[in-house]
């Protein structure tokens, strides 16, 4: 499986080099586009010969185009009152070039493009780009439109299966790049490593950049199903260590990495794989040749952190813009002529901000079309509640509206495994509070309300465990809680998140009822673990509801995923969730919801 080589732009049988003249890069600027000429190329007569250019970063865009929460069907805002969507970053882009000249700038993304929206779902699943004569996908469509020239998978990119993912990759004018997304039987390059391309400055040579994209090894499980035996993912220090030196070979004068991967190095699937999963500042530190790195996944901004290579004491600049097209990370580089050849004097990075700015008329009105026929889709109509639920509590409560969650899964399972061996087991089911915002009204449910459960693309196993492993599972979710004393005020807000685990990597366990003692220390926080009213037998058998994030090592929860898998679904569980509204036409809480967990402290309740 190798990538298109029309992606790899400018190939040459002589020499393997690639040069992207796309986009931004390509023509010369209009002379009303052209700043003044100290920041425009080498100068002729006295001093230095200096040139200046800008790299543009976005990452983890997850599909938004719009300043729209579909979940909500309004404006998206959140209490820092940011904005999201291409085409709020079309202006600063539009902006950017205005100030520095067109053809002085570059447009790149570390990716996790087309996941994350109703809107990417819905040209993922429901209108598949995939399908004869097809649709363009939106992200598509409005990436290529603002003049991307580059862009780095992500991980979310393999979530709807490599078909979708090749359709993207063959309508987008720039190609994605992973330097190591590796075809399995070959081992060759299964998508473009890298992109060079070409700035033409007005005196002596042109300045030559090479983009390089390296995405997450954690694919390998995440998206297990979708990649096994297809695609392997080796680390990324590995593969930045390969082709670094090669880039510099070929004669790019300025190296800059496009990395889905975070700044931390930390990885949240323990000892599953031997590579690091947030590994962007390791690369920098250990890989000689890199100017700077556009860093994603991390789902944080950092406008500018340097690191020293350990090999050349060069200081690496790296920048992470903050998810959703909420930042635009600018990379500014001034460049010095000496000795034949250009070499980076200087790299400063910071970020925009997309509040500051409105949306492009231009992007907003070639994907209207779009936008207003996934309004109409998730505003249908698929039953009533009996009463209005909320998650807001969910992270410190056992609310109504998780337990709706494991309830269906528990129940899909249950069905699955009818007439079977296991068909005797008792089923519990795992569950997240995936988003505080997720509400049922009382009254009509729409496809938004019940798709708001469920942001991710995650879908539905059964796996095997035993009630010792299941006590151990539930006190590593434990974690989550920062430890208080009796007696010490309780605020919430300071309750959760400790060691800064995110909300979706704390699960609540549907079917048994227990403790949590935030007193305790972590790994003795569950007290009086039971299932239906008794003590649950540590050598007992459960068959455990679980999405496949986690069941393929997705926050490192012990035990399940060498488990046994009994059963294993290929429907999203948010269409899950849809369906089972749909065919009852009524949710009504007094049917699944109940107090079976609670958060204590010397088995006084905290609430």
């Amino acid at each position: 499986m190798a990538f298109d080589r029309r992606a790899f732009l400018g190939t040459t049988a002589a020499t393997g080099a690639a040069v992207a003249l796309a986009g931004a890069s390509g023509a010369p600027a209009v002379a009303a586009d052209r700043p003044a000429p100290s920041a425009m190329g080498p100068v002729k007569g006295p001093g230095p010969r200096t040139y200046a250019f800008t790299v543009m970063g976005t990452t983890d865009l997850h599909g938004n185009v719009f300043n729209w929460d579909y979940f909500t069907d309004r404006e998206f805002d959140d209490k820092a009152h940011n904005d999201v969507g291409l085409a709020k970053i079309s202006t600063l882009v539009n902006q950017v070039r205005a100030e520095k000249g067109r053809r002085n700038t570059l447009l790149i993304d570390a990716g996790d493009t087309i996941q994350g929206t109703q809107l990417s779902y819905y040209y993922a699943k429901v209108d598949p780009i995939t399908a004869r004569r097809g649709p363009v996908h939106p992200m598509a469509q409005a990436m290529n439109a603002i003049g991307y020239d580059a862009a780095a998978l992500g991980n979310h990119e393999f979530n709807y299966g490599i078909p979708v993912l090749r359709k993207f990759e063959e309508q987008c004018d720039f190609p994605l790049l992973g330097a190591n997304a590796l075809d399995a039987r070959t081992l060759r390059p299964a998508f473009a490593p890298y992109s060079m391309h070409c700035l033409r400055t007005p005196h002596g040579r042109d300045v030559k950049v090479a983009v390089l994209g390296l995405t997450n090894p954690g694919i390998a499980l995440w998206d297990k199903a979708n990649v096994q035996g297809k695609m392997t993912f080796p680390g990324l220090e590995e593969q930045a260590a390969k082709y670094v030196p090669k880039l510099r070979s070929m004669g790019a004068d300025v190296v800059i990495v496009s990395a889905h991967s975070g700044s931390s190095g930390t990885s949240s699937y323990g000892d599953q794989l031997p590579y690091v999963e947030n590994a962007a500042a390791l690369v920098a530190e250990r890989v000689p040749g890199i100017d700077a790195i556009l860093v994603g996944h991390a789902h944080t901004e950092i406008a500018e952190y340097r690191v020293r290579n350990e090999a050349t004491g060069r200081e690496v600049v790296l920048s992470e813009p903050l998810k959703w097209g909420q930042r635009l990370t600018l990379f500014d580089f001034e460049l010095t002529w000496a000795q034949g050849r250009w070499s980076v004097a200087e790299v400063a990075a910071r970020v925009l901000n997309s509040n500051t700015v409105a949306e492009d008329p231009r992007i907003t009105g070639l994907l209207g079309d779009e936008h207003r026929k996934v309004v109409a889709y998730v505003n249908q109509v698929i039953g009533t509640s009996t009463r209005a639920m909320s998650a807001a509590e969910g992270p410190v409560k056992d609310v109504a509206i998780i337990d709706l969650i494991s309830h269906v899964q528990a129940e899909t399972v249950r069905a699955a495994l009818a007439g079977t061996e296991w068909a005797e087991l008792p089923v519990v089911s795992q569950a997240s509070c995936f988003s505080r915002t997720a509400a049922i009204p009382a009254g009509r449910v729409t496809i938004r309300d019940a798709a708001g459960l469920y942001p991710f693309e995650n879908t539905l196993e059964a796996r095997l465990l035993t009630g010792a492993q299941l006590k151990d599972y539930l006190e590593y979710s434990a974690r989550y809680y920062v430890r208080t004393a009796p007696g010490e005020v309780v605020d919430p807000a300071k309750l959760t998140n400790a060691e800064g685990i995110p909300d979706y990597n704390y699960d609540a366990v549907y079917g048994f009822t227990y403790d949590v003692d935030v007193a305790r220390p972590v790994g003795s926080r569950i007290v009086g673990l039971s299932f239906e009213g008794r003590p649950v037998d540590p050598a007992g058998r459960f068959v455990l509801a679980v999405n496949n994030y986690r069941a393929s090592g997705g926050g490192n929860f012990p035990h399940v995923p060498q488990a046994r898998q009994l059963w294993a679904d290929s429907d999203e569980i948010r269409n899950t969730i849809i369906q089972w509204v749909k065919a009852r036409g009524t949710v009504d809480p007094a049917g699944f919801a109940s107090v079976s967990w609670r958060l204590t402290r010397e088995g006084v309740p905290v609430f």
